[in-house]
């Protein structure tokens, strides 16, 4: 790979710095519309569902023009906050504005609660109210959705409460993860000499050709984390004890109930694509197994897990990264590539590997500009391009949803059909490289690094779910120790893996570094992964049958992804959500990547 340099991403167009007068007043500014809005709020509890309906029709339409102009500046200032803070955990200005942010956000939150508890009170009159054109019919499925939720509310001063004590409790220790992990370095030897490596980049080693690398950097990995293994633990048990009692409180069923309304899926759903991903983990060990032959061993170690196949890896610069994701998305959609290529151009994309930098990858929207910003650590691997894709359909989701006019609460969706557009666009990228292999070497290369993600986003998902449940299970009772946690993770990896892995050589401080398990507000943050590439490749094949007279409809869907359930919106096309075939569907196109893979 040539030098070419991964860029940094620019928000200058949002806001001239973090020090700039202009976020200041928009930060006095958002201040004042939370006073407003709770003024509102109170004025609005005294009625209930035995009031005038015209009155609260009136009342809801005002209400919703409010929140969603409150919500458009409060979801501005915290992207362009948190811009800093992803990009470079040593930055303390940034730390410090983002926990002033934070403190004014409670506000915020306590107020989303009396809405949807006064919501709840006028749920009788919610039929009458959505009838009538105005802003309380166009967000019809949020409000009914909100009513159903507020049955899950613990009394207004104790939701008050938890919320203020969420700032020094569960996001407290959500943060401690974040600044430990990206923080830490370790002195690797690579290319003959020592370099100080942050984690990702420790991390990423994972796909290195070498597997004398591969094996040491799995090793510092794993002697890193042991010495941090205390600190992390406690911030664990925090967040899912924290949960646990939330719960309890507030009348769920379990940890999984609030996640299942979260993603706006039921357990029927759920169950039907978990049965489907059980039934296929054979195959993806027929995979592991014909792997660890290409590797002349008897089984894969967790190292050798992303090892590159093929005698060739590809590689590319940033550049030509750029240049293959704009001429792949263009056969698609000549919107997806003008819409890259605005995104590349406009310096949207954080691409550069660096300490203090977090790792993995992710897009925020940014609504006040109406654009979205692309985190990634760019490597030059296959891995990484598709992730790029990836995130870059995520961006495309958003700009859909933006030019359609959405507001606020109409742009909320879920994880669950998040991963729609991502999906496509990763698989996009995918089909092209396979179909411009040369070889049988550079072929093997190209399904490795497909069959590397899948079994990741179905093999190794499935064992993260299998180790939340435990986790909840077990956090009932006790706090976990760091070998409690380490033990659930390997039982977890053994189930899901088989026999496709050397058992000697998991990875049971994959618990450390995931930041989803520490996530304060939403547990569960791993089958809505799953779900995405299942769903994802499913519209994929409706596509290679259509071809592009199915763009139109699907960029509609993504438009809406935030105005109905999963099952209503997969409806639109056929698919029934609920039933284990679709899903089996899915996992069979995959199965003939591992088919071709084996036979190669």
């Amino acid at each position: 790979m040539s030098a070419t340099v991964p860029p940094r991403w620019d928000l200058s167009n949002v806001y001239p710095g973090l020090d700039s007068p202009q976020f200041s007043a928009d930060i006095e500014r958002w201040k004042s519309m939370l006073g407003d809005l709770e003024k509102r709020v109170s004025g609005l509890e005294s009625l209930d569902a035995s009031s005038d309906p015209a009155l609260v029709t009136r009342q809801v339409n005002d209400l919703l023009t409010e929140l969603n102009n409150t919500l458009l500046l409060g979801h501005t200032l915290s992207a362009y906050i948190n811009s800093f803070v992803s990009t470079d955990s040593f930055n303390t200005f940034a730390m410090r504005k983002e926990s002033e942010f934070e403190r004014i956000s409670v506000q915020a939150n306590i107020l989303n609660t009396r809405v949807k508890a006064w919501i709840g009170k006028i749920a009788p009159l919610l039929p009458q109210i959505t009838a009538a054109p105005g802003p309380a019919q166009e967000h019809a499925f949020m409000l009914s959705e909100t009513a159903e939720q507020s049955k899950f509310l613990m009394s207004p001063a104790e939701e008050a409460l938890a919320a203020e004590l969420n700032l020094s409790g569960a996001n407290a220790w959500d943060k401690l993860q974040g600044t430990v992990t990206s923080q830490m370095t370790v002195d690797f030897e690579l290319d003959g000499k020592v370099q100080k490596l942050s984690m990702p980049a420790l991390i990423n080693l994972r796909s290195h050709p070498d597997e004398d690398v591969r094996r040491r950097a799995y090793e510092a990995e794993n002697a890193a984390w042991q010495s941090m293994k205390e600190p992390l633990a406690a911030a664990l048990n925090g967040v899912k004890g924290t949960s646990v009692t939330l719960n309890k409180h507030r009348g769920r069923t379990d940890a999984l109930h609030s996640a299942l309304e979260i993603n706006r899926i039921d357990r029927q759903t759920l169950d039907a694509m978990l049965t489907a991903m059980r039934e296929s983990l054979p195959m993806f060990r027929r995979y592991f197994q014909a792997k660890a032959r290409k590797l002349g061993k008897e089984k894969l170690a967790w190292w050798d897990l992303f090892a590159p196949g093929g005698k060739t890896s590809r590689t590319y610069t940033y550049d030509e990264a750029r240049a293959f994701v704009l001429d792949n998305f263009a056969k698609f959609s000549p919107d997806l590539s003008d819409f890259a290529r605005r995104a590349f151009d406009s310096g949207w994309i954080d691409a550069e590997q660096r300490s203090g930098k977090r790792g993995g990858a992710f897009c925020m929207s940014v609504p006040g500009v109406k654009e979205s910003r692309v985190l990634l650590s760019f490597d030059g691997s296959l891995d990484v391009v598709s992730t790029l894709a990836h995130e870059l359909g995520h961006a495309f989701h958003n700009d859909c949803m933006f030019k359609a006019g959405r507001t606020e609460l109409q742009r909320t969706t879920p994880m669950t059909m998040a991963e729609t557009a991502s999906i496509m666009c990763e698989t996009i990228v995918v089909e092209a490289v396979m179909e411009q292999a040369k070889d049988a070497d550079e072929l093997w290369a190209i399904l490795e690094a497909a069959l590397t993600g899948d079994s990741q986003v179905i093999v190794d998902i499935y064992s993260r779910f299998l180790f939340e449940s435990e986790i909840f299970k077990r956090r009932e009772q006790a706090e976990l120790s760091a070998d409690e946690f380490c033990e659930i993770m390997e039982n977890a990896q053994k189930e899901a893996y088989g026999d496709g892995l050397d058992e000697r050589y998991l990875q049971k401080w994959m618990w450390t570094w995931k930041p989803h398990y520490y996530s304060s507000y939403l547990a569960f943050y791993n089958f809505p992964y799953a779900f995405g590439l299942l769903f994802g490749t499913g519209l994929y094949a409706i596509y290679q049958q259509r071809g592009t007279s199915f763009v139109p409809e699907y960029k509609a869907l993504l438009a809406s992804t935030g105005m109905g359930d999963a099952a209503a919106l997969a409806a639109r096309f056929g698919i029934d959500i609920r039933q284990p075939d679709f899903w089996r569907g899915s996992l069979s196109i995959i199965g003939k990547r591992v088919e071709r893979y084996s036979a190669l």
